[in-house]
């Protein structure tokens, strides 16, 4: 699969949006905390997972739950691009 660092982010920004800040991410920066924000719980981080698998054709193991993979836009885009490259 040959996705772009923007196309990514913006569909994970998409998704982090509709689904979290219900349609207003004026304030998501690339380097938004999700957890630190109370942008997203870990119930969200699991939704979130799914979106991934879904969207991106990946499987992230369980050892790869960590915010440094997931905890902001630039964390999940760089996360992705290793995953995908």
């Amino acid at each position: 699969m040959s996705v772009n660092r923007d196309e990514i982010k913006g569909k994970i920004r998409e998704f982090i949006v509709e689904n979290f800040l219900f349609g207003s991410g004026d304030d998501l920066t690339d380097d938004s905390s999700f957890l630190d924000g109370g942008i997203i719980d870990s119930t969200g981080v699991l939704e979130l997972v799914e979106f991934l698998e879904e969207e991106f054709a990946i499987s992230i193991d369980d050892e790869e739950l960590v915010p440094e993979n997931l905890d902001s836009l630039n964390n999940v885009t760089a996360f992705l691009e290793k995953k995908l490259g």
